[in-house]
């Protein structure tokens, strides 16, 4: 199920709309990269690596639209664009991590004369592709792991919806369950936008893998009674040291995994991990809409008193001494991972 795809006849990027599931299978076009911008913003698209994906088919829909009359002018407006992409969302590396590889790309193109329009579709076009077997790759690394019967914690949504296609963390349970491992899933709620009981959940039915919802604050008593044996989860950015930041609540996952002796891994693409970013400290956290809280309601009654306000961090950090490796597409990761995730990157090169 490829989430994002490029509709040559007339230049418009497809995406399913995630705000509609599981209800409902709506799939989007969008003709400019202001309606990239907000589809990031609002979490039509959402996910890192499809946020990066997003971002650079959002640089093409720039490009197709454009009315400049040369590569210098086109350019410029490229640059443009890029800096309302890179501004959508600012915790996921993969964003800028797209937009500077896609203006790397097309500044080459300009310097040798070539076509700007064209080398930005193709380069975006590459990114996606590139996800798509990075992904694989990754799934096989991580299904290694896992043994025959295992249960699994898994928590935010990390499959095809929040990626090009196949996943990171749900990629690796997707491979395991095809290679006839017998798992199950624990599959954590996600408060507050339910991106578990709401977008995992789809997945894994679609996959035909057995699973459990269950509610966030409940992961640590399965763990803790012996009936989760290993947990999976994603990352929005890896930093140098391991550091990692993902959906709020895996930090608190990562504590109850760490007391109970259960195996936590982060599985992220090579793409993920900033060793510009030296550690967790220095990762900006995305904080959102209070109305995201509050706007929950329990039989159609809203869940807090009048004049009510909230705090709404969409993220959190997990230090690395609580992650027991990080799976790439090029290897997983030790510690110490300040020496094994530049080795990988190094080698990547």
């Amino acid at each position: 199920m490829r989430t994002l795809e490029w509709l040559s006849e007339t230049s418009e990027l497809k995406m399913i709309d995630q705000r509609a599931l599981p209800g409902e299978l709506v799939w989007l076009r969008l003709s400019t990269h202001d309606e990239v911008i907000s589809a990031i913003k609002d979490m039509t698209v959402r996910g890192a690596p499809a946020i990066g994906a997003a971002a650079a088919y959002g640089l093409a829909l720039c490009a197709a639209r454009s009315h400049a009359i040369s590569s210098e002018g086109l350019l410029e407006e490229l640059r443009e664009a890029a800096k309302g992409l890179k501004a959508a969302r600012p915790t996921a590396v993969n964003l800028a991590w797209a937009v500077d590889r896609v203006i790397a790309a097309v500044k080459k193109t300009a310097g040798e004369g070539g076509s700007v329009n064209e080398a930005t579709l193709i380069e975006a076009e590459r990114i996606a592709d590139e996800d798509v077997a990075i992904n694989e790759r990754m799934a096989e690394n991580g299904a290694a792991l896992v043994q025959p019967g295992e249960t699994i914690i898994h928590h935010c949504n990390t499959g095809a919806l929040a990626t090009v296609d196949w996943g990171t963390a749900l990629g690796v349970i997707r491979k395991a369950h095809e290679q006839g491992k017998g798992i199950r899933v624990l599959v954590d709620e996600t408060r507050p936008r339910l991106q578990g009981a709401r977008l995992t959940a789809w997945e894994l039915k679609h996959y035909g893998v057995p699973f459990d919802v269950i509610s966030d604050n409940a992961a640590g008593s399965f763990l803790q009674r012996g009936e989760a044996q290993r947990v999976l989860v994603g990352a929005d950015r890896v930093a140098a040291n391991g550091d990692t930041a993902n959906k709020i609540g895996t930090y608190m996952l990562a504590l109850a995994a760490k007391d109970n002796d259960v195996p936590f891994h982060v599985v992220a693409p090579l793409s993920t991990i900033d060793l510009n970013t030296l550690t967790g400290d220095s990762i900006p956290i995305e904080e959102r809409s209070q109305d995201e809280v509050l706007g929950l309601q329990v039989e159609s009654k809203p869940i807090a008193p009048e004049g009510t306000t909230a705090r709404n961090p969409a993220f959190d950090i997990t230090p690395h001494s609580l992650i027991t490796s990080i799976i790439t597409e090029k290897g997983i990761a030790q510690p110490p991972y300040s020496q094994s995730l530049r080795g990988l990157k190094e080698n990547s090169r």
